[in-house]
């Protein structure tokens, strides 16, 4: 599969936040186990390696060594599919020569934090994209990028991490035999068509911690720290979630293009599908980061106004408790007045102070102010 190389014909950039390592892949599968039969006992990588070949859309070796897939691609109507598992330069660098690929494309595949990109050379395409995941209880996202290199009959998923469960791939592979018939199109539909219900089940999460937030934002107990720590925390996540999700639309919408030759017509409708829910996800995205926006807002309207009551009401005791200090002050002069020294001043003075006080009370409580 040897070919002269050219540059890419789009080049992006961006960078995502490191991801820590993980014991289990998103949904909960070992990621040492998963599609165990496709996993290579006999590869030239050291990392671990899973194979699949389809004749005319059917599924006939699994498995099988990573050094007899040339042997198989001369048979047109084979399809290939090569899965490596946190590969290292070198691992890639094996399989460079045999497949024709560009060393940019190598090179984007071993580097972390990709953003999600199509990239057109010679001999095939290169594409990254993200996994996401929520995590409810703290509001932090978890991503896991992925690497694929779309060959005319050869489909190379490269994944840098174990966040993505690549067994639930080969799942919806084995659940549309006719997809696979369609080649390394259907194989690459089944993969995104995955990865992007992933977002969607990411924004439904974040869509729900927000109305959670809402609840909290309206609550009989106030809790400002605690909504706006999770507003700071939905937000981060909502951001982060944006960088995986916008771009995905240039990488849907120019994989339909038909001077790729990627997507047959019989595969449009079911990319549409998937563009169809990429725009949704991304408008979705944009909705809920305005609205965490919105509420961040609204919580700081909520303390200025919880902090202007608290004022009144201390404003007005202390104008109510100023009558009696007033009174004993005037009261407390050492000079003579009318009562002095006699029971009927100190009645007098302590009639006028409850009065006053009581009058004080009743026009506050009126006005709402106590």
């Amino acid at each position: 599969m040897n070919s002269p190389q050219s540059g890419p014909a789009s080049v992006s950039s961006g960078v995502l936040g490191a991801r820590p390592p993980r014991a289990q892949t998103f949904h909960g599968s070992d990621p040492d186990l998963v599609a165990s039969t496709a996993i290579c006992q006999v590869t030239p990588t050291k990392c671990q390696a899973r194979t699949r070949l389809y004749r005319h859309g059917r599924l006939e070796l699994e498995g099988f060594p990573v050094a007899e897939i040339s042997d198989h691609l001369v048979d047109a109507a084979v399809t290939v599919w090569l899965d490596l598992r946190d590969p290292d330069h070198s691992d890639l660098a094996v399989l460079s020569e045999e497949f024709g690929l560009h060393p940019l494309a190598v090179e984007d595949a071993v580097q972390e934090h990709q953003r999600p990109k199509l990239d057109r050379y010679q001999s095939h395409l290169f594409l990254n994209a993200y996994g996401a995941r929520l995590d409810t209880g703290t509001g932090e996202l978890a991503t896991s990028e992925l690497a694929a290199f779309v060959a005319p009959r050869a489909l190379i998923t490269v994944r840098k991490d174990d966040g993505l469960d690549i067994g639930a791939v080969v799942e919806r592979w084995d659940a549309n035999p006719d997809l696979t018939g369609s080649g390394v199109g259907g194989l690459l539909y089944g993969l995104l068509d995955y990865i992007v219900d992933g977002h969607f089940e990411t924004v439904q999460s974040l869509d729900d911690a927000v109305e959670s937030l809402e609840d909290q934002l309206f609550g009989n107990v106030p809790q400002s720290l605690q909504v706006q720590r999770r507003s700071f925390e939905l937000r981060k996540s909502l951001v982060m979630l944006r960088r995986i999700v916008i771009p995905m639309r240039e990488v849907v919408n120019a994989l339909m293009r038909r001077d790729l030759h990627v997507v047959t017509d019989d595969l449009m409708p079911y990319y549409q599908d998937v563009y169809d829910h990429v725009l949704r996800a991304a408008e979705w995205t944009d909705s809920l980061r305005d609205l965490v926006n919105s509420i961040l807002e609204t919580n700081l309207t909520i303390q200025g106004n919880r902090l202007n009551v608290i004022t009144k009401k201390v404003t007005s005791w202390a104008a109510i408790i100023a009558v009696p200090t007033f009174v004993t002050g005037f009261y407390g002069m050492n000079v003579p007045y009318p009562g002095f020294s006699r029971q009927v001043g100190f009645a007098s003075s302590l009639g006028v102070m409850v009065v006053a006080a009581f009058v004080l009370y009743l026009v506050f409580k009126r006005k709402d102010w106590l």
